[in-house]
């Protein structure tokens, strides 16, 4: 088992550095092919020309793209999985068009990631998770170029140019990022109202857009910094486990809980919080016993809470918040002195764990012999969760 996971580690670290090989060589091959149109190799004499015009830059869009999906493959998205195996027999495909030494590289390489990537499919399971504002965003933009693109093309005999729906696209692309090169105008009164509506859609549609694709990355840039979860992680929560409160004991539970479930550790200590964000643990800068940051952090759908620092007076209000804002949520504590557990139970806790009374005495029953110690394990554990 452990070779296993181990080899899907490997294959999943080889994903990435492949894509992002064949990325940056499909970038440097197009960049170096833009505009050859006397091509190499067994197959140039039957590429069309206007196939080898274009393959340069093609190729370097495919490499950006590449780009892109390798990033996504560090982070383990499948969609950028998806868009990998797309895109990978398109590289190959285009280092056997652009036929020239530079190619050689990218068309094996491309063949050689392609059994990778595929048998490292376990390895990339999470979801894009667009929130419903991107998911607008990205609409709109592509709502405001058909737009452009259709109105543009039937209006073509108004316009100076335009000829071809590429001629169209050209025009409202270069007109609704605020370009204008001044090649295609329109030569109408109808024909110039509707450039100005497609100035006006266009714009505020790429600002939009920009602004809410873009914003959440510069958000979690700094976020991350700060040690906080963005408004759009937290409303993707659910399931989740919640660790209010951190402390020495905590550490120990983050340990146990990382890699096995998703969990979100709300702490109201910023350095604390900015050191497990460098850790890539999801933290929420707040105090947790303040039913706003509770709320946030979606108790309402969590599995269950853990509370275990060395506060016991703090973690009694940090479970009866917890308890009152989801009755039905499963809320664990561990109680630094025996005399609190009561108190911890009575705050609303379904169990209470006394980390020290059960350490000695699985010590006492360990240096007497090991015979008994599962049946103390399970005694014990019975002793903490019952009412």
């Amino acid at each position: 088992m452990d070779g296993w996971r181990e080899w899907h580690a490997v294959g999943s670290r080889a994903s990435v550095a492949l894509t992002m090989a064949v990325a940056l060589l499909s970038l440097a091959t197009g960049v170096a092919n833009i505009g050859t149109e006397t091509l190499l190799g067994p197959v140039a004499t039957y590429v069309p020309s206007a196939v080898q015009r274009t393959a340069g830059f093609t190729g370097a869009l495919t490499g950006f793209a590449m780009m892109a999906s390798a990033y996504g493959l560090r982070r383990g998205l499948r969609a950028a999985w998806v868009s990998v195996l797309v895109l990978l027999p398109v590289t190959a495909a285009q280092g056997l068009v652009q036929s020239s030494p530079l190619s050689l590289p990218l068309l094996v390489l491309s063949v050689v990631a392609f059994p990778v990537v595929v048998l490292s499919r376990d390895r990339f399971d999470r979801a894009v998770g667009l929130t419903t504002a991107q998911v607008a965003a990205g609409v709109a933009i592509i709502g405001a170029q058909a737009y452009g693109t259709v109105g543009t093309y039937a209006l073509r005999e108004e316009f100076g140019n335009v000829e071809t729906l590429a001629d169209a696209f050209y025009y409202t692309l270069v007109t609704a990022s605020t370009v204008g090169y001044g090649d295609v105008a329109p030569a109408s009164q109808g024909a110039r109202l509707f450039a100005m509506s497609v100035i006006l859609v266009g714009t505020v549609s790429f600002a939009v857009a920009l602004g809410t694709l873009l914003g959440p990355l510069v958000e979690g840039h700094f976020s991350r910094a700060l040690g906080r979860m963005t408004e759009a992680q937290l409303e993707r929560l659910e399931g989740h486990i919640l660790v209010l409160g951190y402390g020495d004991l905590t550490e120990a539970v983050l340990e146990e809980l990382d890699g096995r479930v998703e969990f979100v550790v709300v702490t109201p200590d910023s350095g604390v919080a900015a050191t497990l964000a460098d850790r890539d643990c999801k933290v929420l800068t707040a105090d947790p016993s303040d039913e706003d940051a509770l709320e946030r952090a979606n108790v309402a759908t969590a599995r269950a809470a853990l509370v275990a620092t060395e506060n016991d007076a703090e973690d009694a209000l940090a479970v009866l918040t917890a308890s009152e804002l989801n009755p039905d949520l499963r809320v664990v504590a561990a109680a630094t002195q025996q005399e609190n557990v009561p108190k911890l139970r009575n705050a609303g806790a379904d169990a209470v764990i006394s980390p020290a009374s059960i350490g000695g005495r699985l010590l006492v029953q360990s240096a007497l012999g090991d015979e008994g110690m599962e049946e103390l394990a399970d005694r014990l554990l019975d002793e903490a969760g019952g009412a």
